[in-house]
């Protein structure tokens, strides 16, 4: 499936002890795949930590709802990390090359709904794209 995020304005917390700390507030979203489709809820977020190494980690945690009402708790833990031009690009609220930049992510979900019961059993990759106020991620199931 495809997850679209919108997303508020960046809380920078600052340097703490492993990194640079800043949380990302999703405000809402879509998301839509062959078995599934629906919104993003408002109420999550992304905490991100910038490495001394320029690496980003990320861990989002954010609850769909699909179209039929079932909530879904998505999380994940990826990493970002790209030539110090493309993240100045991106700082800048410019269109950057997804392929110009490393963003690969590994969700999870959760689930009490039985339709959806199968997302509980499976492993995903995602391969995300930073976008002027929002983020774009295609996740697939490993087979």
């Amino acid at each position: 499936m495809t997850v679209t995020l919108a997303v508020d304005a960046v809380q920078r917390l600052g340097a703490v002890p492993h990194g640079t700390r800043s949380i990302v507030p999703v405000t809402g979203g879509e998301f839509a795949g062959e078995r599934l489709r629906g919104k993003v809820l408002p109420g999550g977020s992304d905490w991100l930590l910038l490495r001394s190494d320029g690496v980003l980690e990320l861990d989002l945690r954010i609850t769909l709802e699909t179209d039929d009402h079932a909530l879904i708790y998505m999380t994940f833990q990826g990493l970002r990390h790209g030539s110090p031009d493309v993240f100045a690009a991106i700082g800048r609220g410019e269109g950057v090359d997804p392929a110009s930049y490393y963003f690969r992510t590994l969700p999870r979900f959760e689930t009490s709904t039985e339709r959806y019961a199968f997302l509980n059993r499976m492993m995903t990759v995602g391969v995300g794209e930073t976008r002027p106020g929002t983020a774009v991620h295609r996740i697939d199931e490993i087979l």
